[in-house]
């Protein structure tokens, strides 16, 4: 779930565009040959940025599509506008998606069927997002009492009450609902790979812990990164346990992966997928780090008797919240338990009630 932590962020952090945003349909030139787009999303966090690059591909002119939003009617009608209006005549020719979560591969089926192209993606989000968006994955994800799944996921770490179980299993085609499919073949990208997009050359940073394999997309000769989810300007990203991998250390992946941009230059212009574009990228790292170190602190604080993930919520989210900012804050307090317990900070025992829970060494 992401979550505001904006200490000093006015102060270390440059908005070069300052209020300017792109209207739906439309588009702002923020660097040399790079548009950028912004579609709505029903959530809380209530948009998403998207990118249009100017390319050319076996000499043809057009563009590369970063990012499709979610499958629905109102972002296609979004992107008919864009494609009237926005491609001064030129056609579309690749479709890049930096990870597998609905906002960001939602339309790449409709988007490389409608114009014929390549969706280019690393293979592990690739065949997670075929997985998610079929029948028996979007099954799996629900799941029944006793069947596995988030339910019995969440269940295992304190989150008991009925009807918040039901509306977990009750959301099996939640991902199916956003990502109706995914093309049938892809170009994998991998790490450190270079691509070339309008004569000028991309390389591919892979980050861990928000998606299985994140791509950023770092271009020297204009100074820009695209982050995708990996960096935002003033909340920070979601990093879940999901049930698939219950053990799993994201928070350590996710904190081990931003160090990964602090080699790039200071001015570099980070374009993030939520908020507006922005400079400062080493401070940015230092505050995600720290407001990670504080949750981590008070983490720990609450372990001094045994605690499961379920208590931990009112520790780590002062608000209310909703059963799909639930499920994101479970995921989130198991990373934190899991990053402690990896460190040998943290005990953990499956109790009498089937409950997990996690105390202080």
């Amino acid at each position: 779930m992401s979550t505001p932590n904006r200490a000093n962020a006015e102060v270390d952090i440059h908005y070069p565009l300052a209020d300017r945003l792109p209207e739906i349909g439309g588009s702002i030139e923020v660097a040399p040959g790079v548009r950028w787009l912004r579609m709505r999303l029903p959530f809380a966090l209530d948009h998403i940025n998207l990118w249009l690059l100017r390319d050319k591909i076996d000499g043809v002119e057009g563009w590369t599509i970063i990012d499709c939003g979610i499958a629905n009617d109102e972002t296609k009608a979004a992107w008919e506008q864009i494609f009237a209006t926005q491609l001064e005549g030129l056609p579309v020719l690749r479709v890049i998606v930096t990870h597998m979560h609905p906002d960001h591969i939602g339309l790449s089926q409709w988007l490389c069927e409608k114009w014929n192209v390549s969706l280019w993606i690393t293979m592990t989000d690739y065949l997670t997002a075929q997985w998610l968006s079929c029948k028996e994955g979007g099954a799996a994800m629900g799941a029944r009492a006793g069947s596995g799944g988030s339910a019995d996921h969440f269940q295992k770490h304190g989150l008991t009450a009925p009807e918040d179980l039901e509306k977990i299993r009750a959301r099996s085609n939640y991902y199916s609902n956003m990502v109706p499919g995914v093309p049938r073949q892809y170009r994998r990208i991998l790490g450190g790979e270079n691509i070339l997009i309008g004569g000028r050359s991309w390389q591919v940073i892979i980050g861990y812990g928000h998606a299985p394999e994140h791509a950023s997309l770092y271009c020297k000769e204009i100074g820009v990164l695209i982050s995708g989810d990996m960096l935002l300007p003033r909340i920070s990203t979601n990093v879940s346990v999901y049930d698939a991998d219950p053990d799993a250390d994201p928070l350590g992946l996710y904190l081990d992966s931003i160090q990964k941009y602090s080699v790039l230059p200071e001015e570099t212009l980070v374009l993030p997928s939520h908020g507006k574009p922005f400079q400062g990228m080493l401070p940015r790292i230092a505050q995600l780090k720290a407001h990670h170190d504080e949750r981590l602190a008070d983490t720990l604080a609450a372990c001094k008797k045994p605690v499961h993930a379920r208590e931990l919520i009112p520790v780590l989210f002062k608000r209310e919240l909703d059963i799909h900012q639930l499920t994101f804050a479970m995921g989130e307090a198991i990373a934190h338990l899991n990053y402690l317990l990896r460190r040998g900070k943290l005990d953990r025992q499956l109790c009498d009630d089937g409950v997990l829970r996690f105390s202080a060494v």
